[in-house]
């Protein structure tokens, strides 16, 4: 696979969690389903994605872990984020969860110090003030209403932030595969009687179709991403999450007549920036850490 082929499944990605949200949004906030029904059909039609990929004989030998207790850690942090974000988004716009979800690259910046030990710059640190400034500019606090389910979107990112992290923890003991299995795996576990005891029937088949679509689009969405990164390097990937800005306030116009304020736009941009300036930071210092083992490796000249 090409280069430019993954960088099409990084976009696929981020279109099918622009769907994933605005169905869930809409199951939300206009069908008003329950939060713990939504939740656990999307993570048990996420589990039914991934055996019809895989199989069911792959399917099994990837629930073997190394780590169980960092899986669990995965799990509940994926169930927090995923949680947070349908609860945040039955009160906002889809182009304002998406500024505040841009925050991701800088939270896992900060948050991979103490769990990885990568510590940010002096200058990184100045990028993650501009990120933290540009969702100020977006919702303008002290100056407009400002909803209070903006806490819950900051939750979900902040939870979001630490999946990453654990989730490149994990993948020094367990395959992709078995990262891919345990988070759904969990969440359906868990949230079973959650979801039966608030249990309300779909009115419709088209309903039942959105509840599938839950899934369908999560898996497919982190298998174009593990795939993407297979073929093609992180640091030539990672601005194309960015792409959201296009995706999420399109459907959040086409489905709910939503139009994105100035403010938000440019908050946005604010916090993109910022993004992109400590990922090519990263990219750089990686790139002088190559150089250095290079250095030490190789053999001295004659």
């Amino acid at each position: 696979m090409s280069h430019s082929s993954a960088i099409g499944l990084m976009c696929l990605a981020v279109l099918c969690f622009s769907l994933l949200d605005s169905t869930a949004k809409y199951l939300g906030d206009t069908i008003g389903m329950p939060l713990e029904q939504v939740l656990w059909l999307r993570f048990l039609f996420h589990m039914v994605f991934l055996v019809l990929i895989y199989g069911h004989k792959q399917f099994l030998k990837g629930i073997h872990t190394n780590r169980p207790k960092l899986q669990f850690m995965r799990t509940i942090a994926m169930m927090i984020t995923t949680a947070f974000n349908f609860l945040a988004l039955n009160y906002l716009q889809l182009d304002q969860t998406i500024t505040i979800f841009f925050l991701t690259p800088i939270l896992v910046a900060i948050i991979a110090g103490p769990i990885l030990g990568e510590r940010l710059t002096t200058t990184q640190m100045l990028a993650v003030l501009f990120g933290f400034m540009g969702v100020l500019i977006a919702f303008r606090p002290g100056f407009s209403d400002v909803h209070w389910a903006v806490i819950f979107s900051l939750l979900s990112t902040l939870a979001v932030s630490i999946y990453n992290v654990l989730t490149r923890l994990s993948s020094r003991y367990d395959s992709n595969l078995t990262n891919q299995i345990y988070t759904p795996l969990g969440g359906m576990v868990f949230l079973m009687p959650f979801a039966f005891y608030s249990w309300q029937q779909p009115a419709s088949l088209f309903i039942w179709i959105l509840l599938i679509s839950l899934g369908v689009t999560g898996g497919l969405a982190h298998w174009c991403l593990i795939t993407a990164h297979r073929h093609a390097p992180a640091p030539l990937l990672a601005p194309f999450i960015y792409t959201g800005i296009i995706t999420m306030p399109l459907i959040g116009y086409l489905v709910f007549d939503d139009i994105p304020s100035l403010y938000t736009l440019v908050g946005a941009l604010f916090v993109i920036i910022s993004g992109l300036y400590i990922w090519k930071q990263e990219k750089t210092n990686e790139g002088d850490q190559n150089k250095n083992a290079d250095h030490k490796t190789s053999p001295p000249k004659s």
